[in-house]
């Protein structure tokens, strides 16, 4: 069955005028609606034109509210106020518009006058019925009809659209098929009904009052079928407006990326994510609890030894979450005094104390929109503990000097070195600041407990490190590869770093040998001999040396090198010399 729906504003009746000559030459497939917006009666004038005619206008015709979300294959308008309202995505239904003119005139003119004016608008009606029926017209629309709906239900991408209401009135196979409800589940149904966790993830314009224009909104959004199963979409929102820029709607297409972030995990795993270098179990663990707190809107703690990238983690939470086109605003808490703390983090107004010449931002307000990153937080007064208490219970705080309190939406991400649960035994730590911040927390694995990762992270840093010196060392040797594999790196991943960047500084060819390697990493951290105001470390290079110059002595070796021959032989067992 095709139906067509006439379409005006006012009431001249144009749209009923129209209807009236559909419904007598359509075929009997064919269903015939009138819609207006007003609720009145039309003028009694058109009523007239027509019974001149012999039809009756006296049938059922809806208001422009009452079709938003109706089904139609074709929508005809006839005034350009009702193509500029017509709710209707264009292009679904099909779209005529016959820009006819109001023949309703002053209530002053003659009422013949009024009726001439009727009857030619009542035979332009009624000729351009004729040929929309006459001439094959409705086939042909039919068709494109037929190929729109074809196109954007053979698409792979949702596509959804609602009104100013958030009423939702075209929904394709494949939105369907992405969240797993049907049609007839979502037409005409408010978007916040459907989706009550809000599908666009609250950052819609239409979730408030307000409803800004928007040319394109692009962000990723986590979804939660109704089976519980987690879709990873990627979401495009666009505002939909008339040719007046008056906005009618919002129209969201949205891509399905589950498989494709799953195969991209998959290939992190081998080298990296977001920077992260490690296949590790423990790692991927790490990985995966950053992509379930990404989106978490509550403060986040990592906990790590120094140097195991507990920054990076935390920019990785923030650029996996919808705040990433916020700042991420890192802060040092061990690094400042409580002092200029204080002011780093709230900022001061002028003349808060000596040296305030002027009103300072602090980090807090820098990260609006975004997330902050406090660093070393151990490290903080119990003082501090209280205001950092305080921002994350009320999101508010107050300027050093100041006397207002101000507003701030910003993700708290806490690290730290230290055991926060032995400091709030000891009473050096606020209890109710640890259970805020360690809701779920993130504990980074040392570099000793994850060694399968040191053959890719020096793989990772040879390749960023030779490009950053102007070398080009591609490859690292088997010993030397042992020797870092053997070493409890205290410094964890940052000391590998910069024992890979001295061993770059040192080499002179393409390969990275064991003899590059800093001293410290060469003995393996206890390869040293104390003597009263001077330190040995053992390396390859100087054991060699030693053992031609003595012919082979280790005895006189040692004494050269100013060590026990213990200490010399277990060298020489560890490095094959």
């Amino acid at each position: 069955m095709i139906k067509i729906l006439f379409i005006c504003s006012g009431g001249s009746g144009r749209s009923q005028i129209a209807a009236a000559f559909a419904k007598s030459i359509a075929p009997s497939n064919t269903e015939i609606f009138s819609a207006g917006d007003i609720k009145s009666d039309i003028s009694p004038y058109a009523v007239d034109v027509m019974k001149e005619k012999g039809f009756d206008l006296n049938f059922k015709w809806y208001h422009i509210d009452e079709i938003q979300n109706k089904h139609f294959d074709i929508v005809v308008t006839l005034c350009n106020q009702a193509r500029e309202n017509c709710p209707f995505l264009p292009g679904a239904p099909a779209r005529i518009h016959w820009p006819l003119e109001d023949p309703q005139k002053s209530v002053d003119i003659d009422k013949e006058i009024q009726l001439d004016n009727f009857r030619l608008i009542r035979d332009e009606i009624e000729f351009k019925v004729s040929s929309l029926f006459l001439h094959g017209y409705i086939e042909a629309l039919m068709q494109v009809k037929l190929t729109f709906e074809s196109l954007l239900d053979n698409l792979t991408d949702g596509v959804m659209a609602h009104d100013l209401d958030r009423n939702i009135f075209f929904f394709n196979r494949a939105a369907q098929r992405i969240t797993g409800l049907s049609y007839s589940e979502v037409i005409g149904k408010d978007c916040h009904d459907i989706f009550p966790g809000r599908f666009c993830g609250g950052g819609c314009s239409f979730c408030e009052n307000g409803r800004q224009h928007v040319d394109r909104l692009r962000y990723p959004q986590i979804f939660l079928r109704g089976n519980g199963e987690r879709r990873e979409l990627e979401m495009s929102v666009v505002t939909l407006k008339t040719v007046r820029d008056d906005i009618i709607g919002a129209l969201v297409i949205f891509r399905d990326q589950t498989e494709i972030i799953h195969i991209r995990k998959k290939l992190e795993e081998s080298r990296g994510f977001h920077g992260i270098i490690g296949k590790h179990i423990s790692m991927q663990k790490v990985f995966d609890s950053i992509y379930e707190l990404a989106d978490i809107n509550a403060p986040i703690l990592i906990q790590g030894e120094s140097g195991t990238g507990k920054e990076m983690v935390a920019l990785a939470l923030h650029e996996l979450s919808l705040r990433e086109p916020g700042p991420f605003v890192p802060v040092n808490c061990g690094a400042l005094p409580e002092g200029t703390l204080e002011s780093e983090l709230f900022g001061h107004v002028k003349g808060a104390f000596t040296g305030a010449i002027r009103n300072k931002k602090g980090r807090f307000e820098l990260a609006e929109g975004g997330a902050i990153f406090l660093d070393e937080i151990g490290e903080i007064s119990p003082a501090m503990q209280v205001k950092l208490l305080r921002v994350i219970q009320d999101k508010t705080f107050m300027p050093v000097g100041g006397e207002k309190q101000i507003e701030v939406n910003v993700r708290i991400i806490c690290a730290t070195n230290k055991d926060l649960r032995l400091l709030t035994q000891q009473g050096m730590f606020r209890e109710d600041l640890f259970y805020r911040l360690a809701v779920i927390p993130i504990t980074l694995p040392p570099l000793r407990e994850r060694k399968s990762d040191i053959p890719l992270l020096v793989d990772y840093f040879l390749d960023k490190l030779s490009v950053d010196t102007s070398k080009n060392i591609r490859v690292v040797s088997d010993q030397a590869l042992d020797i870092l594999e053997k070493y409890h790196w205290p410094g964890n991943v940052r000391e590998l770093r910069n024992s890979v960047q001295y061993g770059i500084i040192k080499c002179r060819g393409e390969m990275l040998e064991a003899e590059h390697l800093p001293p410290e990493i060469q003995g393996g951290g206890n390869m040293t001999a104390n003597r009263p105001g001077r330190q040995r470390v053992l390396n390859k290079q100087t054991v060699e040396e030693a053992l031609q110059k003595t012919g082979g002595n280790k005895a006189k070796a040692a004494r050269m090198l100013k060590v026990s021959r213990t200490t010399l032989y277990r060298f020489l067992d560890d490095y094959d010399v």
